[in-house]
C-alpha cells in the first residue's frame, strides 16, 4: 500500500496533497499540522471532494504516530511569513529549526524507516537537521534542493528560445539560494550546447540563470508565497522513490566531498538516494559548487 504522509498543512502542503489526491498516487494520505482548525478543515475539504474524483484515496489527519510505516513523508512546515520581498531563505531557520528537531524526534520515536524528502526552508541546512534528529540513514533524507530551481531554469530558456522546457537538459547546482549557479556545461537544447546559443540566438546566458534565480522570490513577491512548483517538485520526486524509479535527478542530499547537503547529481529509488554520479563540471563549475558549500556552511554558522 502507498502510504505517504505531509507536515505542514500550509500553502505548500495543501497543494502537495491536493496533487496526490487528484492524481491518485498514494492508497493512504496523513496530514499531519501543529494548527487543529487548518487541519481539521483540509481533512474535510479533501473528503468533500472524494466523491468527484477519479481516484479512491484514503486521506485523514493523522499525528507522528501514523507516518510510523509510511513510505515518503515530506516536511513541508515552514514560516514563509518571515521572507522580506527579495530576500533570504534563511531568514526562516531560527523558527523552523526547533519545529524541524521536534519532528523529526517524533518521527525516529515513532519507528518510521521511509524516505523522508524536505521542502522547508533553508532546505539545504534544514534537511541535515532532519537527518541528525530523525537517525535515519543519509540517503534516506533528502530535500528538493535545486531540482526546482533547474525546472525554473528551463523554463527560463525555454522562454526565450521558444522551446518547450521539456526539450531542455541542464542543471543548476549548490545552494538552493543565493549562491546556486547554471551548469552551462551540462546544458543541452535541440542539439545545442550553450555555446552554440550565444553564438546562433546572441543569448545572455547571465541574464537567464539570473532568471531562475530570483524565479521564486519574483512568485513571492507577487502572492506572498509559493506553491505550485514546489509541490509539483516535490510530489514528482515522491513518485520516483514509490516507483523505485532509480532516476538520476539534481536533488539535495548528503555529499560526502562537501561534508554536508548539497544539490549534487544523484539516483532515486525506493530507498532515497540509491546512487550518486560526477558531471563533468568545467574548472569554474567545480570552483563555484565549492563556493555555493561554503556560502551555506557559513550563513548556517550566521544564523543558528
Amino acid at each position: 500500500m502507498r502510504k505517504i504522509g505531509i507536515v505542514g498543512i500550509g500553502h505548500v502542503g495543501a497543494t502537495v496533497a491536493h496533487i496526490i489526491i487528484a492524481q491518485g498516487l498514494a492508497d493512504e494520505l496523513v496530514l499531519v499540522d501543529k494548527n487543529p482548525n487548518k487541519l481539521a478543515a483540509e481533512e474535510l475539504d479533501f473528503r468533500d471532494a472524494a466523491s468527484l474524483l477519479n481516484h479512491h484515496v484514503y486521506v485523514h489527519a493523522g499525528t507522528a504516530k501514523d507516518l510510523s510505516d509510511a513510505e515518503v513523508v515530506i516536511s513541508a512546515l515552514g514560516h514563509i511569513e518571515l521572507i522580506e520581498p527579495g530576500g533570504d531563505r534563511f531568514t526562516e531557520l531560527k523558527a523552523n529549526t526547533p519545529e524541524v528537531q521536534q519532528v523529526g524526534a517524533d518521527l525516529q520515536y515513532v519507528g518510521f524507516n521511509g524516505v523522508l524528502i524536505v521542502i522547508s526552508n533553508p532546505v539545504d541546512v534544514i534537511t541535515g537537521i532532519y537527518q541528525k534528529a530523525t537517525g535515519l540513514p543519509a540517503n534516506q533524507v533528502f530535500g528538493t534542493g535545486t531540482y526546482l530551481d533547474t525546472a525554473r531554469l528551463k523554463r527560463a530558456l525555454g522562454d526565450a528560445l521558444h522551446v518547450d522546457p521539456r526539450s531542455i537538459n541542464g542543471y543548476m547546482l549548490g545552494e538552493h539560494g543565493n549562491s546556486q549557479f547554471a551548469a552551462w556545461s551540462t546544458v543541452n537544447i535541440l542539439g545545442k550546447t550553450a555555446e552554440d546559443l550565444v553564438s546562433y540566438y546572441n543569448l545572455d546566458l547571465d541574464q537567464v540563470a539570473e532568471a531562475a534565480r530570483i524565479g521564486g522570490f519574483t512568485v513571492f513577491d507577487g502572492k506572498k508565497y509559493t506553491n505550485f512548483a514546489i509541490a509539483h517538485a516535490a510530489v514528482s520526486l515522491a513518485q520516483l522513490v514509490l516507483s523505485d524509479a532509480h532516476k538520476e535527478a539534481i536533488v539535495l542530499h548528503y555529499d560526502d566531498r562537501f561534508n554536508g547537503y548539497i544539490s549534487t547529481p544523484a539516483v532515486i529509488g525506493r530507498n532515497g538516494i540509491s546512487a550518486e554520479f560526477d558531471l563533468p563540471l568545467t574548472d569554474d563549475e567545480k570552483a563555484l559548487l565549492q563556493k555555493s558549500a561554503d556560502a551555506i556552511a557559513e550563513n548556517t554558522k550566521a544564523y543558528l
